[in-house]
């Protein structure tokens, strides 16, 4: 079962990475991409916890490299946010 929220936050995230000018960024929008990538598809869905963790990191990059790759990284965080409002818990 494809969680299709988490791929598409996912593919967002890989074209940020793309975008991104700065190389730490890059790497760790990289990183946060292949975690919500193997989330979108693991047997079980991850919970709210490990969610609102990928979207602190996303919140801490939101302002480093320029307005398309916060736009973007705006667009993943919306996509997690409708995940997790089907989400049972907190």
């Amino acid at each position: 079962m494809t969680r299709e929220e988490l791929a598409t936050a996912s593919d967002l995230l890989e074209s940020a990475a793309s975008d991104a000018d700065d190389a730490d960024a890059a790497d760790r929008l990289g990183d946060l991409a292949a975690q919500l990538e193997t989330l979108s598809t693991a047997d079980r869905g991850p919970d709210h916890g490990r969610l609102a963790r990928i979207q602190s990191a996303l919140h801490d990059l939101e302002g480093g490299d320029g307005e398309d790759v916060a736009e973007t990284l705006s667009e993943a965080n919306d996509a997690i946010n409708e995940y997790r409002s089907d989400l049972e818990g907190v």
